[in-house]
């Protein structure tokens, strides 16, 4: 998923942080039922346990929770304890809510350009809302933060450098070039999302 910093203002009341969680968990179930009812996959980390579960036995949900276990060290490390506890919550919900919303919706027809778009917008504006309330889904973007801080290499570079191996192992592993480029349209969309509804000169920091 695509590197941004969280919101960092902390005037959000508990109950609003819990409902920003549970509609930030319901937009991302539903992008990853979109992606993996096409057999898509999508950027970052999310995108490389979607990989992990179409070649093992092991579900989207397990695998994307256990492969963000490494990164809340760098998530203290960067941005605090409070994001980094957050953090594991959101991946906990998001974790265990694609994994049921699989039982709960299912498509018969699902066109796959419309499905990537889709599954793209779920997923940008998911991003948003949890970003909003101070937390991410972890990942390849909390390191490249981190190493940008203590090595000072670009952190943009590195999340594109990951995304980049990612999409060269989908072509082996989807073996399909159009699977590839539709994942590749869906990765996108929420960059796009997240560049337009989260810029700190228009909606952070005021």
């Amino acid at each position: 998923m695509p590197l941004n910093e969280p919101h960092k203002q902390t005037d959000h009341s508990l109950h609003e942080d819990i409902q920003a969680f549970v509609l930030g968990t319901l937009l991302m179930s539903l992008a990853m039922q979109f992606i993996t009812a096409l057999g898509l996959i999508t950027g970052q980390t999310a995108g490389l346990a979607v990989l992990l579960s179409y070649i093992s036995d092991y579900s989207f949900g397990l695998i994307f929770f256990v492969i963000n276990l490494p990164f809340y060290i760098f998530g203290y490390l960067r941005l605090g304890p409070r994001f980094t506890i957050k953090t594991f919550i959101a991946v906990l919900m998001v974790s265990f809510g694609a994994d049921q919303m699989g039982n709960l919706v299912s498509f018969d027809a699902l066109n796959p350009i419309l499905g990537a778009v889709l599954g793209g917008c779920c997923a940008g504006l998911g991003l948003v809302v949890f970003f909003r309330h101070g937390a991410s889904l972890g990942g390849v973007g909390v390191v490249a933060l981190w190493a940008q801080d203590r090595y000072g290499v670009q952190a943009g570079w590195i999340q594109m450098g990951f995304d980049l191996i990612l999409f060269i192992l989908a072509i082996f592993i989807l073996a399909d070039a159009s699977l590839v480029a539709l994942s590749v349209l869906g990765a996108l969309i929420p960059n796009l999302i997240i560049g337009v509804n989260h810029r700190k000169d228009r909606y952070i920091g005021r």
